[in-house]
């Protein structure tokens, strides 16, 4: 009867230390391009740098990362509000940031994912000019663009041919604010094309990612979408509940680092990487270092 006791306590210690052990144990992922796995490479050094016992699984496609993180391969990665609302909800409805947030908090939360504190930083679609152009004409809003080319200044504009096409894309942006571009003033191209068109003097305002690290590096302008009318792609982390739940202090933790991040900051480690050749880990653990978290 005491063996029997004995070997009961033992058992329970045995798989109370286990549990202790995996509550530390952290999957991050990350998707297949820069900014991904910027931010995937800086969490992996930051929970490493708390004590977590952390395994990177960086690079993955976007559909295949969120059902790793569905099914618990993945703990822990940045995800954008607009992509889990409308590729993984389904819901099409405009929304603002702050409901697009709510929502997909709401939705994921019965499938067992925490969505913690949103960034500063949003990778949504936007309209850019050069810095001394935008400055000259003074041009800051998307309204003042549209007034602009009202008064038939004469302006070109570069566009992927995705957004040209798409339905709520180039034309409903047109008649939210209110403005008519002839065909001949828009000039179809690959995304990385305008950038290049738009540093070239070839184009007045092209179509570029929020957060795309070419903005800072070319000199660009961000056009403020004063109206709201591109969706809200604002970056968080997101976290399985039952992790979550095992290491309540991670909810702080991660929020501190999200706190940190904006458009302007991520387009500035997004150039680091893919203007100045720096190394992800560098640049990740420089920024970590900055703001006193490493």
């Amino acid at each position: 009867m005491m063996k029997t006791f004995t070997t009961a306590l033992t058992s329970i210690a045995l798989a109370s230390s286990v549990t202790l052990a995996n509550a530390n144990e952290i999957s991050v992922g990350g998707k297949n391009f820069t900014e991904q796995q910027i931010l995937a490479t800086m969490t992996t050094q930051y929970l490493d740098s708390l004590g977590y016992d952390v395994d990177s699984r960086s690079g993955m496609g976007s559909a295949i990362l969120r059902q790793a993180q569905e099914n618990g391969q993945i703990d822990l990665y940045w995800e954008y509000t607009g992509t889990s609302l409308i590729n993984y909800n389904d819901i099409s409805e405009s929304l603002s940031p702050e409901e697009t947030y709510q929502r997909v908090k709401e939705l994921d939360a019965e499938k067992g994912l925490t969505w913690l504190d949103p960034s500063e930083a949003n990778n949504t679609y936007a309209l850019a000019m050069r810095q001394a152009d935008a400055e000259e004409s003074g041009i800051e809003t998307l309204s003042d663009l549209a007034e602009a080319v009202n008064n038939e200044q004469g302006l070109t504009f570069a566009l992927n041919a995705e957004f040209y096409a798409r339905e709520d894309g180039w034309r409903p942006l047109m008649e939210a604010y209110d403005f008519r571009v002839g065909r001949s003033e828009v000039s179809r191209m690959d995304t990385g094309l305008v950038y290049q068109a738009l540093r070239n003097e070839e184009v007045d305002v092209g179509l570029v990612f929020a957060t795309d690290g070419r903005i800072p590096a070319f000199d660009f302008y961000v056009l403020e979408d004063d109206q709201g009318f591109f969706p809200s792609y604002a970056l968080a982390p997101v976290v399985r509940t039952e992790i979550l739940e095992a290491n309540p202090e991670l909810a702080d933790q991660m929020n501190r680092l999200s706190a940190l991040l904006t458009d302007a900051t991520m387009a500035e480690l997004n150039a680091s990487v893919d203007v100045e050749r720096e190394s992800i880990e560098d640049v990740s653990r420089g920024f970590l270092e900055e703001n006193e978290l490493l």
